[in-house]
Order: structure tokens, then sequence, then C-alpha cells
């Protein structure tokens, strides 16, 4: 009597199939998620100047003009009625690690603008690399 051996085991084009397909997923999961990451600090950036905002209109309600710069937010410039800190040193910097620009006169006839500029940390863009402006 002859006993049959089988094997029952992957052959490599099997496996390098399998490799592959899974590769695949993993590339688009990993887009999806990254996508989503520059989207989620791109609103954050949005909320922090919004914050920023607030924090200079503060400034200038307790000591009656505009700050020179956003550096006179957390420490105490020589003016007569300055309460701060009203920031702290890591909100004059946007999520993606790029300092704030402070302009004075703003925009559009207001008296400041706060300006980060996006993802790509470059003027212009479009989409998570548009810049963004407050007030």
């Amino acid at each position: 009597m002859r006993i049959r051996k089988h094997n029952s085991g992957f052959t490599l084009i099997e496996l390098i199939i399998v490799i592959t397909l899974i590769a695949a997923v993993m590339a688009v999961v990993a887009g999806k998620v990254i996508q989503n990451k520059r989207q989620a600090e791109y609103k954050i950036a949005r909320t922090q100047l919004t914050s920023l905002a607030a924090s200079i209109d503060q400034y200038q309600s307790d000591v009656g003009a505009l700050p020179e710069s956003l550096q006179q937010l957390v420490e105490a410039p020589q003016v007569e009625g300055w309460l701060g800190p009203y920031a702290k040193a890591e909100d004059l910097k946007d999520p993606w690690r790029n300092a704030i620009e402070y302009r004075r006169p703003g925009d559009e006839d207001k008296p400041f603008s706060l300006l980060s500029l996006g993802v790509d940390g470059k003027p212009g863009g479009d989409g998570v690399d548009r810049d963004l402006v407050a007030p």
C-alpha cells in the first residue's frame, strides 16, 4: 500500500498575491488616515486663530491699544493695564509648528489680522493648504 504525502501549504505565487493585496489595502487606509489628520489640524488652526484673536481683543480692552507683537500676549510689555498673560507661547504657532503671522493694520480695514499658511506652510493653496485668516 502506498501512502500519499499531501502538502497543504501556500505556493510562492499565492503568498505574493496575498501580500500585494494587503499592501494595497494598507495604502488606501493610510491615505485616508493622513487626509483626516490634515483636515483635523486645519480645523484646530482655525479655532486657534479665533481664540488668539479673542486674546488680542482682551489685551486691547485692558491696555487700551493693540499689542505691537503677539509676544506681548505672553510676556508683560512696559504698558499700564496689562493683566496677562493672555496666551501661552505655544499658542503663537499653528499645528504645523509655523509662527502665526500678526498684521497691524489687518486686511479689509480691520484693526489686525492673524494668518496661518496652512498645511504646506506656503502662501495660497487649496483645501487644507489654503491660508487661514482671522478675524
